[in-house]
């Protein structure tokens, strides 16, 4: 399985590292910033980086030739429609939280301000409304008491994120699909940015 790695910082190298481990093959990782630490991780293992033209936006070209599956660790840009069908599986991202609860940028900070007694994470395929898209796997843990965000996400959310990824992908592996259930809309929250 070919996979365009489309990401950024701590995530998206743990994430690149699991890849290297899980027998496929990473083609091309995709960073909005050329300094980042995922860049130097892929460069150091000898996998082609391109840097996004527009950091919110990450476009065909972007995306190796013959790509099966693009994975999102840790990026905020939207994937454009063109770039999600030059991937034959398109795509799919982490979210830390049980989606559609908590859409957004900050998903685990709402956890936390909710007083959310259960977290989660969530494989979803990446479509056009952020955070949106069909689940293809999703599992939860708990939130101890007096936990913070960051404590959260290092502790349960991030090691989920990346057994989540791996799960979804020996499924494709197998099935040469993606499982995908849609989203509950009767769910979604919508919660103002914290600032």
């Amino acid at each position: 399985m070919r996979i365009t790695l489309v990401g950024s910082r701590h995530f998206g190298v743990t994430t690149l590292n699991m890849l290297r481990e899980h027998g496929v093959s990473i083609v091309r990782v995709v960073v909005a910033d050329s300094e980042d630490r995922l860049a130097a991780a892929a460069k150091a293992a000898g996998i082609e980086v391109a840097v996004q033209a527009n950091p919110k936006l990450v476009i065909a070209s972007e995306i190796a030739p013959d790509t099966d599956l693009i994975i999102t660790a840790h990026s905020h840009a939207r994937i454009g429609k063109d770039a999600l069908a030059a991937a034959r599986l398109g795509g799919i991202g982490y979210h830390p939280s049980l989606l559609p609860r908590h859409r957004g940028k900050a998903a685990v900070e709402w956890t936390i301000k909710e007083g959310d007694p259960i977290a989660g994470g969530t494989i979803y395929h990446l479509a056009d409304r952020m955070d949106a898209g069909a689940i293809a796997a999703q599992d939860w843990c708990f939130v101890k008491k007096g936990e913070t965000a960051r404590e959260l996400w290092e502790r349960a959310l991030a090691p989920l994120g990346l057994k989540l990824l791996a799960d979804v992908i020996d499924y494709a592996k197998v099935h040469k699909a993606l499982p995908a259930k849609t989203q509950d809309e009767q769910f979604a929250t919508s919660a103002p940015s914290l600032s």
